[in-house]
């Protein structure tokens, strides 16, 4: 039975690492920086690795593990070496073997459990071993159908999800409710109805006698905690362990390697928690940054040398996650760029989405055509719906491509699903004499088409595939105002037939959590605004936000020699330019750059945002949400904030939602100190998007002119 990364984030840990010299089979000491060296030499015991994107982590574990064995502290065979994707596991392997060093046994954390379960369940469970269980959705579909849930693809990859979440975090199916709750966690459902079905599917898949893949974290531990037999002879095989990407590991991980352990301390774990973009998967830095106080004899050592990237590529990220808040000292990775100047970031505006992929594109073509290897290219985005216009883009000047991590636009199941609802509809007719844009809206809501995004990643995933075809729509009207639903799906027919080109190693098209340990010489950052980047729904909880901080910071780290970073003020032609760039690039910009202006009093550009009452930067969501410092006097007008935070409490009670999915507390604060009087004073408040300022806006508009004596 093979085990890789299924049940596990899907991460992609950095696989070229930065050198000073080549390795050498006799000394693998040599070659190596100060910090490196520091941290390979250092004695056998508990040892902490913050090592910063592209400073040589790889190398520098591997080179450890060979010096460990190299001078009698260990043998091969007793050293575990755990890491989070079989190819990451392979990797350390092989440089294992480069290095002399054969009989190390480096696995993925499920790997290594299911080979321990299988040599001890006829000690610790007996009877025939259960099953690996392939996939779970059969089982989670039986258990949603009994708890009245959705069913379709989406939902029931969602609740599959959540299902990992819990299990990954320790947290029971009767605990389910009481832990959401206190997270205020987005789920697929109301929390009672997902606690049913997790309790469903954990009874069903225990009566079948299967495991899933979070089972073997769970047995694993639990064998080694509850038979000291098992536990003895498993810490007399293996006396060394090497964690790799421990900003990564979850509660349930930390419990195996908890286990593992026992009281001994000879553990080395590397991370970054600049790096640590899987929170909502389970993950949690908490681990690599508490280590030196739950080992505080421990040697912690910082590589900050980035071997990867130009000094330019290096100051932009150190400067983005510099502004992070709440970050703690673990996290003060300074890094020091090690290779030669390159050009400087590249920023631009653009006025709406087509415009800014179409220019993407043409600075892609001038690369390729000044000798860079398409395959040195990517193009980054936060979300895979955003892919189709840079397909459309690339296609139309012949420019190869390929998509990671996701399938191409028009190969998704739910747009094939979407054009054949249109195409049917075009055929027989409906919404004759209907705008094309609301047809198509009508046509995609028995798809899946919502007015809100709903909780569930997958579903939302698929909504957003929806919506990007509506805004095709919206597209071919601006183009053509005359055509129908029929035109349309011949729109759509053309696009799907050339967005399919051979396949050919070409620029890469990827999600931010896709590129994850990848790198390329030239990475373009696109559709940078508030909204996508951040998110919408992490708007309103600051930790949502600096995981947002975080995964652009592992966008721009990508890059070996150029990054070039953009955004859009309209997702269409004409369409009102109401759209902020992310306020993650404040900052950024240098001020005589041309996007570092200031237009329409929104802060389109990089000039840096200042508190209107004393003048200074402003720093923090909640800051820029009320532009002004957070220990500035505030002028909030009491009983209008009183107003609006019963007027959202309606609102969440009407759709069964958390009040600050509505509006968050910050933002309702900056619209009664600011009072906005029309639309575009309103939309400048962050956390009010376009959708959020068409639902609400005239409700608030409405309570503020009240307030005011009804005279704005």
């Amino acid at each position: 039975m093979h085990c890789s990364t299924t049940g596990a984030p899907r991460l992609f840990p950095g696989c070229q690492d930065g050198a000073v010299s080549s390795p050498t089979l006799d000394a693998p000491e040599a070659g190596l920086d100060d910090e490196q060296l520091a941290a390979v030499t250092a004695p056998r015991g508990p040892v902490c690795v913050l090592a910063g994107a592209g400073t040589g982590k790889t190398r520098t574990i591997t080179r450890r593990i060979a010096h460990l064995v190299r001078t009698g502290h260990v043998a091969p065979g007793q050293v575990l070496a755990v890491t989070f994707t079989a190819r990451a596991a392979g990797e350390m392997r092989t440089r294992l073997r480069t290095l002399g060093v054969a009989g190390v046994q480096a696995r993925t954390f499920h790997a290594a459990a299911l080979r321990q379960l299988r040599y001890f369940w006829p000690r610790v469970v007996g009877g025939d071993q259960w099953q690996l269980l392939d996939g779970k959705l059969r089982l989670v579909g039986q258990a949603a159908a009994r708890a009245k849930a959705g069913t379709d693809a989406a939902s029931l990859r969602d609740l599959a999800g959540e299902i990992e979440w819990a299990k990954a975090s320790l947290v029971a199916p009767d605990g389910y409710a009481a832990a959401v709750a206190k997270l205020r966690r987005d789920t697929p459902g109301p929390a009672e109805q997902v606690a049913q079905v997790y309790a469903g599917y954990e009874a069903l898949k225990n009566n079948a006698e299967l495991l899933d893949f979070d089972d073997l974290l769970l047995h694993t531990a639990a064998a080694l905690e509850e038979h000291a037999g098992v536990a003895e002879e498993f810490r007399d095989r293996y006396r060394c362990f090497v964690v790799d990407e421990y900003q990564d590991v979850t509660p349930l991980q930390q419990r195996v390697l908890d286990a593992w352990l026992g009281d001994r301390d000879d553990l080395t774990v590397v991370g970054d928690a600049n790096q640590t973009i899987y929170t909502f998967a389970g993950a949690s830095p908490r681990h690599l940054l508490e280590f030196p106080r739950r080992f505080p004899e421990a040697v912690v050592v910082r590589l900050q040398r980035d071997y990867r990237s130009t000094p330019q590529v290096v100051a932009c990220a150190n400067s983005l996650i510099g502004a992070a808040r709440g970050r703690v000292a673990g996290t003060r990775l300074q890094l020091v760029g090690q290779l030669p100047p390159g050009p400087e970031p590249d920023f631009s505006e653009h006025d709406d989405e087509p415009a800014e992929a179409a220019a993407v594109a043409a600075q892609i073509k001038r690369l390729v055509a000044d000798g860079t290897p398409a395959s040195e290219i990517a193009v980054l985005f936060r979300i895979n719906a955003q892919s189709e216009v840079y397909e459309q883009a690339l296609t139309e000047i012949g420019v190869p491509y390929q998509v990671r991590g996701g399938e191409r636009f028009f190969s998704r199941a739910e747009v094939r699903r979407a054009m054949t609802a249109i195409r049917t509809a075009a055929g027989r007719g409906e919404t004759e004499g209907a705008p094309l844009v609301d047809a198509v809206r009508a046509v995609l809501v028995p798809v899946g088409l919502t007015p809100e995004p709903p909780g569930g990643a997958a579903q939302r995933a698929q909504w957003e595939s929806l919506l990007g075809l509506v805004e095709l729509a919206e597209e071919l009207v601006a183009v053509e105002p005359e055509a129908d639903l029929r035109r349309f799906s011949v729109e759509l027919e053309t696009r799907a037939d050339a967005a399919h080109p051979p396949t050919v190693q070409g620029v890469t098209l990827a999600s931010l959590h896709a590129a994850k340990g990848l790198e390329w010489d030239v990475v373009f950052l696109v559709g940078l605004v508030d909204g996508t980047l951040p998110i919408q729904h992490a708007d309103g909880d600051d930790d949502a936000i600096e995981e947002e901080r975080r995964l652009l910071y592992v966008g721009v780290t990508r890059a070996r020699r150029r990054v070039l970073l953009s955004w859009a003020l309209s997702r269409q032609p004409g369409g009102p330019r109401r759209r902020r760039r992310s306020r993650f690039l404040y900052g950024l910009i240098p001020d005589e750059h041309p996007a570092s202006r200031i237009a329409n009093g929104r802060g389109r550009g990089g000039a840096k945002p200042r508190c209107r009452v004393c003048g200074s930067p402003l720093l923090g969501t909640d800051a820029l949400k009320l532009r002004r410092c957070g220990d500035c006097p505030s002028d909030v007008d009491v009983e209008l904030l009183d107003r609006l935070r019963g007027w959202r409490s309606g609102e969440a009670k009407e759709q069964q939602v958390p009040a600050y999915v509505v509006f968050t507390d910050a933002t309702l604060t900056a619209i009664a100190e600011q009072r906005p009087c029309d639309n575009a004073a309103l939309v400048r408040i962050p956390g009010v998007g376009a959708r959020k300022l068409d639902r609400y806006g005239p409700a608030v508009l409405a309570l503020v002119a009240e307030s005011d004596g009804g005279e704005s």
